[in-house]
């Protein structure tokens, strides 16, 4: 079993919002916070510079791009230290309404700049499912960079970027549902590819391919109805229980019946979110022999209940 693509589609990864910009120096934009999202930048040209978080000043040159998984805020400006002018005001100042270019920056009195002295970025935007959660988005760095150096290395990232940048470009019929399956693909690659530069989330990818590790995952993620215990899982790893939970523990980064609780209670979210299927139907299709004991856990998990949930998507 593919355990990677089927956590992609348990956290329901989709691209959701593309747009070009044309900023004008001096510029700085403040973007706010978004919950559980992921955002991309791709310098097409001039020079940007990225502040997340208040604390990681990163520089963006043509061809580089950064991805910000977390939903956390940043800065993108023209230079460190200018004063932001919030996301919300700038798109209202430019006029701006989702088509086309974001066309912002530069000052009253200023003597005009030519397009090439312009900083395009293509910026995309990327939403998981409701209440998503995952020891991958956990593992995760507060950003990841791919740089010209990096874009050698990766030749499948670096023609995903190309695509992406010829379909934004090139704006003919189906260019926003292409640049959104692109940019799904982007994402899978970037994690792979700077997953080299981090050891939290290199070790989870590890993890994915560890013959015994490995193993249990698939075999959870195949067969959440099952009355798993922690004794049976390391049995079909071939571990013993101790050594078992130490290793899925150093990899993972969370115990294994924790793992496979969270696992559980996401599926239980994607299946009263996306099917008619009862909830006593649910409850037995993700582990649970008692629909009771499944409300419990659901409600302690998302602070709603599975009657609450169903009821808000009728």
């Amino acid at each position: 079993m593919d355990v990677l693509s089927d956590i992609l589609d348990l956290l329901q990864l989709r691209g959701s919002l593309y747009f070009r910009t044309a900023f004008t120096p001096p510029f700085a934009v403040a973007v706010p916070p978004l919950g559980r999202a992921a955002r991309f930048h791709l310098a097409v040209q001039g020079r940007c510079h990225v502040l997340v978080e208040d604390k990681h000043e990163v520089r963006l040159d043509p061809g580089d791009l950064i991805l910000i998984p977390n939903g956390a805020a940043h800065v993108l400006s023209d230079r460190p230290g200018r004063r932001a002018a919030a996301l919300e005001t700038v798109l209202e100042r430019a006029g701006y309404c989702g088509e086309n270019v974001l066309s912002y920056g530069g000052e009253a009195g200023e003597a005009a700049v030519d397009d090439e002295g312009q900083t395009k970025l293509i910026c995309g935007h990327l939403d998981f499912a409701p209440g998503a959660e995952h020891p991958l988005l956990r593992a995760l760095p507060p950003y990841l960079l791919v740089s010209a150096e990096r874009r050698a290395r990766a030749p499948w990232l670096d023609e995903l970027m190309r695509l992406i940048t010829r379909q934004m470009f090139a704006e003919t019929p189906g260019m926003k549902a292409s640049v959104i399956r692109l940019s799904e693909a982007l994402f899978i690659e970037l994690v792979r590819t700077c997953a080299e530069d981090d050891e939290t989330l290199r070790g989870l990818l590890e993890a994915l391919g560890d013959p015994r590790i490995g193993r249990a995952l698939a075999l959870m993620h195949r067969s959440l109805e099952r009355d798993w215990t922690l004794e049976g899982i390391a049995r079909e790893a071939g571990m013993s229980r101790s050594r078992f939970a130490e290793r899925f523990q150093a990899l993972i980064g969370c115990a294994p019946m924790t793992y496979l609780s969270d696992l559980r209670l996401q599926k239980a979210m994607n299946l009263l979110t996306g099917s008619l299927d009862p909830i006593q139907r649910i409850a037995g299709q993700v582990g649970y022999r008692s629909p009771a004991a499944f409300s419990r856990a659901f409600t302690g998990r998302y602070g709603r209940s599975p009657s609450d949930i169903r009821r808000a998507v009728a």
